[in-house]
């Protein structure tokens, strides 16, 4: 078997270094789509650096080193083929505010095997902290197609109730045609986002966009729209990959404010508003 659960979890954590200046916040910022309109100064927050606030999800590609997704897949036990593995959710608490240049100590390892039946579910934890103390903690959810079915725990289910009644907020985001390859230059080198050969192996039309580029993108939007611009209220951020976003096409980001929450929804509108992200929330002071 391919997926060896109990070798994987008993793998000890790994730790290393990580380093970030505020260019790579500002390539981040613009690989998400922010700069529309270039003058704006709720954009100049995010593109100028005498302005700058590090929206959250930085975190994500703070370091530019392999992203979450693909580290889990080089654990002791873990032997796959990359074409058949997904990005199947992301979670984020922040421990207090990113700053716009840094150096953290990151410690990761696998938290959790669950076997799916037709694929297999990684649950890969990283814990970032630098000389002030603990920065954050992400939660990188990988689904490998065809691995599962060894008869081992299903897991809980990651799915929440639907908010009820009419979104408090909409709003749509263009994603362009060149948003995964400026994205790409953050870390996520996977070739399923700039291939066409690749992704037509791993069974997609085209090259797709970056999960976790849909994911920055919606919080930024729901920054914008419901917290001020006002980076530093967000508190975590969580959301499951529901679908595939290509490039060129636009997201309908839905909003519902709750008691210290904001609940979302986000579907690609040119095919239906067909579901990218669900079970989206964003925990904010």
């Amino acid at each position: 078997m391919p997926i060896d659960a109990a070798r994987a979890l008993a793998a000890a954590p790994r730790t290393g270094e990580i380093s970030w200046t505020a260019k790579d916040v500002l390539l981040y910022h613009l690989g998400i789509g922010a700069g529309i309109p270039a003058t704006d100064p709720g954009e100049l927050r995010y593109t100028l650096e005498t302005r700058l606030r590090v929206l959250p999800s930085f975190a994500t590609v703070a370091g530019a080193g392999v992203p979450g997704v693909i580290g889990a897949l080089s654990v002791p036990g873990v032997e796959v083929d990359l074409a058949n593995v997904l990005h199947g959710g992301q979670s984020l608490t922040l421990h207090r505010p990113l700053p716009a240049e840094g150096t953290a100590t990151t410690t990761g390892r696998i938290t959790a095997v669950y076997d799916k039946g037709q694929a297999a579910v990684l649950v890969m934890r990283t814990e970032a902290a630098d000389a002030d103390g603990p920065l954050w903690t992400d939660e990188a959810r990988v689904h490998v197609r065809g691995e599962g079915g060894w008869g081992g725990d299903r897991g809980p289910s990651v799915r929440r109730e639907a908010p009820a009644g009419e979104p408090d907020r909409t709003v749509e985001r263009t994603v362009r045609e060149d948003q995964a390859l400026l994205y790409r230059l953050s870390g996520d080198r996977n070739p399923l986002h700039a291939d066409p050969g690749f992704a037509a192996r791993a069974g997609f039309e085209r090259p797709v966009l970056h999960g976790l580029c849909t994911y920055g993108m919606t919080l930024k939007a729901v920054v914008d729209t419901l917290l001020g611009g006002d980076v530093t209220r967000v508190r975590a951020y969580a959301a499951r990959f529901a679908g595939v976003v290509y490039p060129g096409e636009t997201l309908r980001i839905r909003m519902w404010r709750g008691d210290g929450e904001v609940r979302v929804a986000v579907g690609a509108v040119e095919r239906g508003d067909a579901p990218v992200l669900a079970d989206t929330a964003v925990a904010h002071s």
